[in-house]
């Protein structure tokens, strides 16, 4: 995005009296908090053509202002990390990441991420929207697989971050969970926050960040007992499927954080078959499998879908041979 190009936002009803950094990072996700207070200082974001304190509290209706500064360059160095990219195009592309690419350069992780590899494969990239996170609108955790979209412009960046902040990007995934369950549909709206002793986890808190998950449930494995379910995420919070689906009692299956301790009471299932699935997980069974936008440029709808893992899919067939085995329903 050019020096001097401008986004207009205007406050919702139900986002009235929320301080002005915090919304403003929250329409638009690919920025932090620390990152949005910088603008509000050096007068880039005017509520009502008024500066204002990031702390100011906003009103409905009200419009915000935003000038957004000039790339800067980034310093990483690329590497050849093969991609599978499905789609493509001069404004973004869409890619299946697999499991153990970290997305972003991050403590313990300075080489080898998807940033590094994106570098490689579309060298313009630098300073795409941040020096450290170049072209990312939304991320996935490391051991997470699926569908993710990345902005080759500013403008694409911005554009595709609004469809998040609007709720218009749709973002569906599979999961298998532990656990029994009779409704066909739940949904969790716990607010999530930083976990206030551990900073590597998050946590439900009551001052968190509005969050809500849709749970559809697939199929069911009574004699594990499991579930297969599809998740739909309404906003996008860091682990937010993973602690939403403990959260309800359902841990993802192979959660290093999160399911650890409630698959205790699981393990080992009476089915050799699922025992040797899970050891061969490398990592929580969660994939990304839909995902539906407007393209930033054209306008036009964009739907996108990707097969999990061999490793998730072993599992979800070990599971469907329990049923079997049980004389449930194929």
């Amino acid at each position: 995005m050019e020096e001097g190009t401008l986004w207009l936002l205007e406050v919702a009803p139900q986002e009235a009296g929320q301080r002005l950094d915090t919304w403003l990072a929250q329409r638009l996700p690919q920025t932090t908090r620390s990152q949005v207070q910088r603008w509000i200082r050096a007068g880039r974001v005017l509520v009502d053509d008024v500066p204002r304190k990031p702390a100011y509290r906003l009103r409905s209706g009200e419009e915000v202002q935003v000038e957004v500064p000039p790339s800067e360059p980034s310093a990483l160095q690329p590497e050849p990390i093969p991609l599978d990219i499905l789609y493509e195009d001069e404004a973004l592309l869409v890619l299946n990441k697999p499991r153990g690419l970290v997305v972003h350069p991050a403590p313990g992780h300075p080489t080898g991420t998807l940033v590094h590899a994106l570098l490689h494969h579309c060298p313009h990239l630098r300073g795409i929207g941040g020096v450290e996170r170049p072209g990312i609108v939304h991320r996935l955790d490391k051991d997470t697989t699926g569908l993710m979209v990345v902005a080759k412009t500013e403008e694409a960046l911005w554009g595709l971050a609004e469809q998040i902040g609007e709720r218009e990007m749709e973002r569906r995934y599979w999961a298998l969970l532990w656990g029994s369950r009779g409704e066909e549909h739940w949904q969790v709206g716990a607010p999530i926050g930083r976990h206030p002793r551990d900073r590597t986890r998050m946590a439900i808190v009551a001052t968190g960040r509005p969050a809500l998950t849709l749970f559809h449930l697939r199929e069911r494995f009574p004699a594990v007992p499991a579930l297969w379910v599809e998740a739909t995420l309404r906003t996008g919070r860091t682990h937010q499927i993973r602690l939403h689906a403990a959260h309800s009692g359902h841990p993802v299956m192979g959660d290093p954080l999160y399911g650890r301790r409630q698959a205790r009471r699981f393990l080992p299932t009476p089915f050799p078959q699922v025992n040797a699935a899970l050891e061969a997980l490398q990592g929580q069974a969660l994939h990304a499998v839909f995902l539906r936008f407007r393209h930033p440029g054209s306008g036009r709808w964009m739907e996108f879908q990707a097969p999990p893992p061999e490793d998730f899919l072993r599992l979800l067939e070990a599971l469907k041979d329990t049923s079997h085995s049980a004389g449930g329903e194929p």
